[in-house]
C-alpha cells in the first residue's frame, strides 16, 4: 500500500467524523432547546402524590377500622352480589360443607366460628393466636385488610376496600350455614 492510498483512508476517516460533528451541531442550531437552571424532571402534581404517600403512611399505623356499622350495611345487602364478589375468594376459599381445605380454610357455617380454629388447616401463628370468633363487626374488619387487621396473617388478599362489597360478601358467606347467624 502506498502513501496516496493510506492518505484517502485517513481523509475518509476525518470527513465522517466532521460530518458527524456538523449535523450534530447543526442538529442543536435547528432545534434549540433552552436550558433548564435545574437538571430536573417536573412531574405535575408531584406535590399532591407526596402529600397523599405521607397521608396513607399515617393512616397505616391507624388499625383498619370500617367506617359504617356492618348491621346497617348487611340490611341493604344483596346475596347475589356477593357471590360474583366472593368469586375473587373462591380462588382460595370453598363454601361446602365439609368441603376440603385449599390454599385457604373451607369456610362452611364461618359466622360465629372460632377464629383460627379449624382443625385440619394449618394457621399463621398470628390467626392462631388472634382468639375470638368471626362476628359480622370481625369479618367486615379483617376482609376491609386482612394484613392490617391481624398482623402476621398469610392470607395475601389485598381487602374489598367497598363497604357494600365486603357486606354483600358477608351475607352471602351467612348463606352457608345449617342455621344462619341472626343479624343482630
Amino acid at each position: 500500500m502506498d502513501s496516496f492510498e493510506i492518505n484517502k483512508i485517513v481523509a475518509c476517516v476525518l470527513v465522517v467524523a466532521l460530518v458527524f460533528i456538523g449535523l450534530a451541531n447543526f442538529g442543536e442550531i435547528l432545534y434549540h432547546v433552552e436550558k433548564p437552571k435545574v437538571a430536573a424532571y417536573q412531574v405535575e402534581g408531584a406535590e399532591e402524590m407526596v402529600i397523599d404517600a405521607s397521608m396513607a403512611v399515617a393512616e397505616e399505623s391507624v388499625p383498619a377500622e370500617p367506617a359504617v356499622s356492618i348491621q346497617t350495611l348487611l340490611a341493604s345487602a344483596d346475596i347475589e352480589k356477593g357471590a360474583k364478589v366472593f368469586k375473587k375468594c373462591s380462588q382460595c376459599h370453598v363454601l361446602d360443607k365439609g368441603g376440603a381445605n385449599k390454599i385457604g380454610p373451607a369456610l362452611w357455617n364461618i359466622v360465629n366460628k372460632d377464629i383460627g380454629a379449624k382443625e385440619d388447616y394449618k394457621y399463621s401463628n398470628a390467626m392462631a393466636a388472634y382468639g375470638g370468633q368471626w362476628t359480622y363487626e370481625q369479618l367486615n374488619g379483617y376482609l376491609l385488610n386482612p394484613k392490617k387487621y391481624i398482623e402476621g396473617t398469610k392470607m395475601s388478599f389485598v381487602g374489598l376496600k367497598k363497604e357494600k362489597d365486603r357486606a354483600n360478601v358477608i351475607l352471602y358467606l351467612r348463606s352457608f350455614s345449617d342455621a344462619p347467624a341472626p343479624i343482630e
